[in-house]
């Protein structure tokens, strides 16, 4: 993979990560709207839906953290 392609990988995990974590958070504790596909953690019950939110978050910062290493290895052969 070159450097675009890495870039984009960040870029989609961020915006997948921020949005299935703190927005959903906000959607839930802020707004009345129901759940829907975009924030998937919103169907679940009250305990859980946090925890999912920021188990989903973390996850996504992980992978950027893998890609940024990989993309480092990558760039610098």
């Amino acid at each position: 993979m070159n450097e675009a392609w890495y870039r984009l990988a960040m870029l989609l995990t961020l915006v997948a990560g921020v949005w299935e974590g703190p927005i959903a958070i906000i959607f839930r504790v802020f707004t009345d709207k129901g759940p829907s596909w975009l924030v998937a953690a919103n169907y679940l019950p009250e305990p859980w839906c946090y925890v999912v939110a920021v188990t989903a978050a973390a996850v996504a910062f992980a992978v950027i953290a893998v890609l940024d290493v990989r993309h480092k290895k990558a760039t610098s052969h």
